[in-house]
């Protein structure tokens, strides 16, 4: 107990420093696939058939392979196939490598939920908005849009909180996200080898995380009970 005493703050700030980085990496991936899961919605629903085919495509080979295979893919293939690495060797590559491969994946089961969302509004709704005078966007923006948040706000929150726990996957290409932190005082990190006790910190910050997160779809669920 006293060596784990010694080695605790410094297990506490090297998990610290991972668990900035699963952050960083969560935010910028919901910041990134709200508004495209949103533009592949409307591909997939496009009355344009060559565009709706494409995107349809798109989305049922991302929705149906694993996410670490895309996440090697999409930071390997350009260095190894194109002999062209764009991302570079460094952390900061290997973050922008992980953040497109979230986005993307993300982006891709955020755009079923969407097109289920608006699919969900009754059509007669935008019949009686067209009657009375208003253009499609108007209807979208004042009445679609409103009743589809809130039919997607539970199965997006599912999605929110699985996110925050497919992040330690960025650790397959060497993202040091906060498992890769904890994982390293296995193997020997600052002077520490063969302790495993530091994993269990590593779950303890992702049931805060995804905790907190609970609390606030909840609320926000809630807070949307006026259109029912």
């Amino acid at each position: 107990m006293e060596q784990i005493a010694e080695q605790l703050p410094i297990v506490v700030h090297s998990l610290n420093i991972g668990f900035l980085q699963t952050l960083k990496l969560f935010f910028i991936t919901l910041a990134g696939a709200f508004p495209l899961g949103l533009v592949i919605a409307f591909g997939s629903m496009s009355r344009f058939r060559p565009l709706s085919y494409l995107t349809k495509t798109i989305v049922w080979i991302v929705r149906g392979t694993p996410l670490m295979i895309q996440l090697l893919i999409v930071y390997y293939f350009p260095g190894l196939v194109l002999h062209n690495p764009v991302w570079g060797g460094g952390e900061t590559g290997r973050f922008a490598a992980a953040s497109v491969s979230f986005i993307l994946n993300y982006a891709c089961y955020f755009s079923e939920i969407y097109r289920g969302g608006i699919q969900g509004v009754p059509i007669g709704q935008e019949e009686a908005g067209l009657v009375l005078g208003m253009t499609k966007r108007q209807i979208f923006f004042h009445v679609t849009l409103l009743q589809m948040i809130k039919r997607i706000v539970p199965p997006m929150s599912n999605e929110i909180i699985t996110l925050v726990k497919d992040t330690s996957l960025a650790r397959i290409i060497a993202l040091q996200e906060i498992i890769w932190a904890g994982q390293a005082f296995m193997k020997g990190s600052q002077g520490i080898s063969g302790a495993i006790w530091p994993l269990f910190f590593t779950a303890v910050y992702y049931l805060i995380c995804n905790g907190a997160l609970t609390i606030l779809l909840d609320r926000l669920e809630k807070k949307l009970d006026y259109f029912k």
